[in-house]
């Protein structure tokens, strides 16, 4: 009966929402949050709550020695007790009413659903952060040391939805999440920030976009990525206007991986002259010679089966560099040796 009575009040839906949600923040709600969240640990409320238009703005504000929110004017982080402690001793007492096995049991079916995009675009949030603010390692270590004191809001999604949220300690800190951003707590002072107005992910939950920003804030502070891999906004500019020789003169790897993977590899391997390098009953097996990189190795296969107009569609599989026969390469994509690789019909 004990677990049955241990409802989580909102499902992983409505935090799946909460942590992709863009747009305003609910200011108002925001603000009862944070006060509820001092209040139910038994800290006074703080003086002050002040709101930033994105993580950069807010550490830019707390990490000014000199500006209105010094040190000396917010007081100490006390986001261990509003956020850490709370947390803990919520999962700690769950724990004991479920047991292991089921404890288990209602992360596997709630924040282990968000966990990983969450962590992730957290992650990139922080590495953009760090990658902007600092221009030595001195000041690197100082934007680490204000991330410390950030509460994910939003992005605490994954852990949140694991609980009773609807009252007890983590309601305010659930309210908050619901309504903003991340947010700072320090004794006198609490700082707020807005959601993003931009988010743009692929099928896998990776930051994505081709055309501009992935994830962008109010202020201009913006992540651009293709697939999950963080680029240069200038980059993802260029890439409708690629050939294969800028391609080929790229000197970043990871880079001209992304312009091969935009571009296409047919394409690419019609466009430059390319000449296979092996053919046999599987298909055909190109090679694209890359400049300090490993080559880029291809199967050509056509499908046996007609389409309704009675073509034959190609497929192209990329296969490891050391490929040397289009068989071995059709046969890895089948996990097996190229020598067991003897389908009845080839598909």
């Amino acid at each position: 009966m004990a677990e049955t009575a241990e409802v989580v009040t909102d499902g992983t839906d409505v935090w799946r929402a909460a942590a992709a949600a863009t747009g305003a923040a609910d200011r108002a709600a925001a603000e009862a949050g944070v006060r509820l969240a001092y209040r139910a640990v038994g800290l006074p409320e703080p003086e002050r709550i002040v709101w930033a238009d994105s993580p950069r703005a807010a550490v830019r504000l707390l990490g000014d020695p000199d500006g209105a929110w010094g040190t000396h004017v917010r007081g100490r982080s006390v986001r261990e007790q509003v956020r850490s402690r709370p947390w803990a001793a919520e999962r700690e007492r769950l724990h004991g009413i479920l047991g292991p096995q089921g404890w288990g049991r209602r992360w596997a079916s709630t924040g282990a659903r968000l966990w990983e995009n969450t962590e992730r675009l957290a992650d990139r949030i922080r590495a953009g952060l760090v990658e902007e603010l600092a221009e030595d390692r001195s000041e690197e270590a100082e934007v680490r040391l204000l991330l410390l004191d950030a509460v994910l809001g939003q992005h605490d999604a994954a852990w949140l939805c694991a609980f009773d949220t609807g009252a007890g300690p983590l309601a305010g800190l659930a309210e908050v999440a619901r309504s903003a951003g991340w947010w700072w707590p320090y004794e006198r002072l609490a700082v707020v920030c807005e959601r993003p107005v931009e988010l743009h992910r692929d099928e896998a939950g990776r930051l994505d976009r081709a055309d501009g920003p992935a994830l962008a804030f109010p202020d201009g502070f913006a992540l651009h990525a293709w697939r999950g891999m963080p680029v240069p906004g200038a980059f993802l500019a260029e890439l409708d206007a690629l050939t294969p020789e800028r391609i080929r003169g790229e000197e970043n790897a990871e880079l001209r991986r992304v312009m091969l993977e935009h571009y296409g590899y047919e394409r690419y391997l019609d466009e430059s002259g390319a000449e296979p390098v092996h053919r046999d009953g599987a298909g055909v097996l190109w090679r694209i010679p890359l400049p300090d990189d490993e080559d880029v190795v291809m199967v050509e296969v056509v499908n046996s089966t007609p389409e309704p107009d009675g073509t034959y569609r190609t497929y192209w599989l990329r296969v490891p560099p050391d490929t040397r026969t289009a068989r071995q390469g059709v046969a890895w994509t089948f996990g097996v040796a190229a020598e067991a690789y003897e389908p009845l019909r080839e598909t």
